[in-house]
């Protein structure tokens, strides 16, 4: 089974190049997001990524394994 979440890869700082550093932000799950199949999953984070922009955190939809 694998669950699909969002995240964002970058936090401020002025002292970093553009103000940016990078930084794995804190995993949010929306519901109804858990597939059976990593293509499914896959198709998930992608349709969802090319609908969303990304913005300044380049925040993006991910998914991981889950072992039962």
């Amino acid at each position: 089974m694998y669950r699909c979440f969002k995240r964002t890869w970058w936090i401020d700082n002025p002292e970093w190049p553009d103000g940016l550093e990078p930084h794995a932000g804190k995993k949010s799950y929306p519901r109804n997001a858990r597939f059976e199949t990593i293509d499914e999953a896959r198709n998930f984070c992608t349709d969802y990524n090319s609908k969303h922009e990304a913005g300044r955190y380049s925040l993006k939809m991910e998914f991981e394994e889950v072992r039962l």
